[in-house]
């Protein structure tokens, strides 16, 4: 029976050393190659492993901001909602007080303050939670139902954001600041506010809660 390994012993000649050399069959070959193979493979797997944690804990946490930043904005959007609503109130008793109007606008100047004390924007809805998941590919590490629902209240909450604006071109216009449009420009007014904002509210609001619980951690 032929030993392991095999060593084999050069001839030797006058003046030379004696060599030794070893000799080793196939099945040695093959089984460090495996365990190379093998090696290489548990690295692959461990580092999967590790990246895996991590990208489920930074989903974790930006998912969690997203939720946080979510309950902040229903909270908002329900006081916006409810100053709004006052806003509207004030139009329209200034759509049925001549003389009310005639505070409003004078001197070409129109004073908001009397149908908005708090300005156009009475709170700012946030979206960057949103803009930072984004970032990191969110819309592949959660459910379709759960992507679809962020985009569409993220799109919603914008357009509501969007009445400052639309009520700015309303006075800004030259035609609002004369006394005689004054009743055309409230009304203006009260359009956009019902359009971008107060009727888009009550929905919003409901998919706040919605998406609020969908993102709950199992």
């Amino acid at each position: 029976m032929p030993q392991h390994p095999k060593n084999k012993i050069a001839p030797r000649h006058d003046g030379e050393k004696l060599e030794i050399y070893t000799l080793r069959d196939w099945k040695e070959y093959v089984g460090e190659s495996l365990l190379i193979v093998f090696s290489v493979f548990l690295g692959l797997v461990f580092t999967e492993f590790i990246n895996s944690r991590h990208e489920k804990s930074e989903t974790r946490e930006l998912v969690s901001n997203i939720r946080a930043e979510l309950d902040k904005n229903k909270q908002f959007t329900i006081e916006q909602y409810a100053y709004d609503q006052k806003v509207l109130k004030s139009i329209d008793s200034a759509l049925a007080d001549p003389k009310l109007q005639a505070r409003i606008v004078t001197n070409d100047e129109f004073h908001l303050n009397y149908i908005a004390p708090a300005g156009v924007l009475y709170r700012y809805l946030d979206n960057v939670a949103w803009d930072v998941a984004k970032g990191h590919n969110i819309l592949s590490k959660i459910s379709f139902k759960q992507a679809a629902l962020l985009t569409r209240i993220y799109d919603e909450q914008s357009r509501i954001m969007k009445v400052e604006d639309e009520v700015a071109k309303v006075m800004f216009d030259p035609q609002s600041r004369k006394a005689v449009n004054t009743h055309t420009t409230l009304m203006l007014i009260k359009d956009n506010y019902h359009a971008w904002a107060v009727d888009r509210a009550p929905g919003l609001i409901k998919q706040y809660q919605e998406a609020i619980e969908l993102l709950k951690e199992d």
